[in-house]
């Protein structure tokens, strides 16, 4: 699958503001500073489509974006677990984000997003665990996968999987936006996602 046009359609931080019902949907989410604004910006061909800030936790909305003409939509849920974000910031985030997993009926799956050199985080299990509970697991990424060898990636892999405890269907996907790697791959699995 090749994304040919990507367009902002709505910022929501409440379900009224969430754009219409239509085609499948696929979200994004991880910490911070895992890298997902740059890992969109490079599945979709774009250099400024999701803003890439020098501090991260910055973005604190649930950001909807128009695929190929509205062919489907990529969902970029701000990010958790940066630490100068205040609690109270942290339990809007959890608030507003289960709101949008537990009632969005055109979400088909939420890719996790996890760097490749860390062991997964308590709240990257929670989420984890958040959509294994409404049925939209089974896609995980592992961002930054050029900061490691090919010997320690697959060791890496192994370890999310069991820090997630993922399920043996569940893909874990490579992905470098630095050196534009895992990309087919990863646009591959949304294409087949969406196509349910």
């Amino acid at each position: 699958m090749r994304i040919k046009k990507a367009e902002l359609l709505a910022i929501a931080t409440k379900k009224d503001q969430y754009p219409p019902p239509g085609p499948p949907e696929v979200a994004f989410a991880g910490r911070s500073n895992v890298g997902k604004s740059s890992l969109l910006n490079l599945l979709t061909n774009r250099k400024r489509l999701a803003f890439v800030s020098g501090n991260p936790g910055k973005t604190q909305t649930i950001n909807f974006y128009a695929v190929n003409d509205d062919a489907f939509r990529i969902v970029d849920l701000p990010g958790y677990g940066y630490a100068k974000i205040s609690r109270s910031v942290t339990a809007k985030w959890g608030q507003m984000v289960e709101a949008f997993l537990e009632g969005r009926e055109t979400l088909r799956r939420v890719a996790i997003l996890v760097d490749i050199r860390h062991e997964p985080s308590a709240r990257d299990v929670q989420l984890y665990e958040y959509l294994k509970h409404y049925g939209l697991s089974g896609l995980i990424v592992a961002t930054k996968a050029d900061k490691v060898s090919r010997n320690v990636l697959a060791k890496q892999v192994k370890i999310i999987r069991q820090v997630l405890s993922a399920a043996a269907e569940d893909q874990v996907i490579c992905v470098s936006a630095l050196k534009k790697t895992g990309t087919e791959e990863l646009l591959a699995e949304i294409g087949r996602i969406v196509e349910l």
